[in-house]
């Protein structure tokens, strides 16, 4: 169960990070990609953020998390800027891949009967447990 503290905090996160990383993408050049987060929780203690990111077109999201991922110190000092007046310490922040819209997608062409999956299992991934 997250407290409302975790939600407050979650929700500053989400909105400081979502700027960032849209800034990010426009100073490196990167034009027609959409760079959205999803999901951002805290844990108990507060000292690690995991942030979902979903980015469309897909196909430059693999690309797209690493540099994320590499990027993570410079993204986390610009967030204590932006945050220094709401947070106390910022949490290590996690990123991962939010690929739920593609697994909303699959279904949806499943359902439309584009393709399916009964006939051939391997066209639905396996699912992780986050």
């Amino acid at each position: 169960m997250e407290t409302q503290r975790q939600k407050r905090i979650s929700g500053v996160i989400q909105k400081d990070i979502v700027d960032i990383l849209q800034r990010a993408a426009i100073d490196g050049g990167i034009r027609g990609t959409i760079i959205s987060v999803s999901k951002v929780t805290v844990t108990t203690d507060l000292s690690i953020a995991k942030v979902y990111v979903s980015i469309f077109p897909n196909n430059e999201a693999a690309a797209l998390m690493e540099g994320i991922k590499s990027n993570q110190p410079l993204i986390k000092h610009e967030l204590a800027q932006r945050t220094r007046h709401q947070l106390r310490r910022v949490p290590e922040l996690l990123f991962f891949l939010d690929d739920s819209l593609d697994y909303i997608e699959n279904i949806e062409k499943s359902l439309k009967g584009e393709e399916n999956p009964i006939e051939n299992r391997d066209l639905l991934p396996k699912r992780k447990k986050s």
